[in-house]
């Protein structure tokens, strides 16, 4: 899908496209107050939303119009209230909450962009990208967790839906977190049992997770390294937004590996914010610059390149549909 941009040969448009950051960082505040989710019981004043967040007041009133303004929040007499989009995906402990993502942009990429000149200078990330460093740190894995969740929240049942997984008894989802995607796939197909390799530290968060899901029992978790141990076998092999986290090479051993995880008859299905020929695709093209900011190497990259890496392993059959708004899907099967 691609993406309306402001009338950039008008000076209104240039100037309306300079100011979209402050759009987002409204947003991205708004989450960061919790002001959704104060507002999930009913439209509150201007006054009672200033003593429950416990801010100054001085700005208060443009910043709530402005929310209005974006579609974000409405206004109800002398009351704000949430919009309908809000209300479903920014309240917290509400089955479609998406706020983690925007809780991890806020504190990690909001920053990033800022220093794109120096990152475009050098090549070099200008966030904290390392997972390793990520895992240390509770806060921040916590805000690690809330993204991946967020994001698969949203993915989980337009790839369910996208793909036949009937027929097959194991899913692996490589890199799959605390194994919501996993755990989607498995409750919409009776027959499967998922498992998923990330690692060790993610252990308990996968424990907890499957418990409140009823699904301890059915999608197992497997800890290890994946550049350096070795994966389980299973049916389908899965690579959701873990590609772009590296470069061309290391993106070829991970498809290769994956290849050899995946059992005669099997498929390796992988989604990522795919990029095409031409630059027409504005919200792809920002998350490879994200990948700038916060990787060593990382990129989005074209769909054929997946399917060159998987013909070299031996695969033979490809399919690459659009995933959701953003996302491609690939389908690498391997001969039985």
């Amino acid at each position: 899908m691609t993406s309306t941009a402001p009338d950039v040969s008008t000076p209104a448009g240039i100037l309306r496209l300079c100011n979209a950051f402050c759009d987002a960082k409204a947003l991205l505040t708004a989450v960061e107050l919790d002001l959704f989710t104060t507002l999930r019981s009913g439209p509150m004043t201007e006054e009672e939303i200033r003593q429950r967040l416990e801010l100054h007041g001085r700005g208060l009133r443009d910043f709530l119009h402005l929310l209005v303004a974006l579609g974000l929040l409405e206004k109800a007499g002398e009351g704000y209230r949430n919009a309908s989009g809000t209300e479903r995906y920014l309240v917290r402990d509400e089955p479609a909450y998406v706020g983690g993502f925007l809780h991890r942009a806020n504190n990690n990429l909001y920053p990033a962009w800022g220093r794109l000149t120096e990152a475009l200078r050098t090549g070099k990330p200008q966030a904290a990208g390392d997972f390793e460093q990520v895992i240390k740190n509770p806060k921040v894995l916590g805000q690690f967790i809330g993204m991946m969740d967020a994001l698969t929240q949203v993915l989980g049942p337009q790839l369910v839906e996208a793909y036949d997984w009937s027929g097959y008894r194991t899913v692996l989802d490589v890199g799959g977190c605390r194994g919501n995607m996993a755990a989607q796939i498995v409750k919409a197909s009776p027959g499967l049992t998922g498992h998923v390799f990330d690692l060790p530290q993610m252990e308990p968060f996968f424990t907890e997770h499957m418990a409140g899901l009823g699904l301890a029992g059915r999608v197992d978790f497997h800890g290890g390294n994946f550049f350096h141990d070795p994966l389980p076998s299973a049916d389908l092999v899965v690579l959701g937004h873990v590609l772009h986290d590296f470069d061309r090479e290391q993106r070829r051993f991970l498809v290769h590996k994956a290849c050899r995880a995946v059992s005669p008859g099997g498929a390796l299905l992988v989604y990522d914010r795919m990029l095409d020929d031409e630059p027409d695709h504005v919200e792809n093209l920002v998350i490879s610059l994200d990948m700038l900011l916060v990787s060593d190497g990382g990129s989005e990259y074209p769909a054929s390149e997946i399917q060159e890496h998987a013909a070299a392993a031996g695969f033979t059959s490809f399919d690459s549909t659009p995933l959701g708004d953003y996302d491609t899907l690939v389908v690498c099967r391997r001969a039985d």
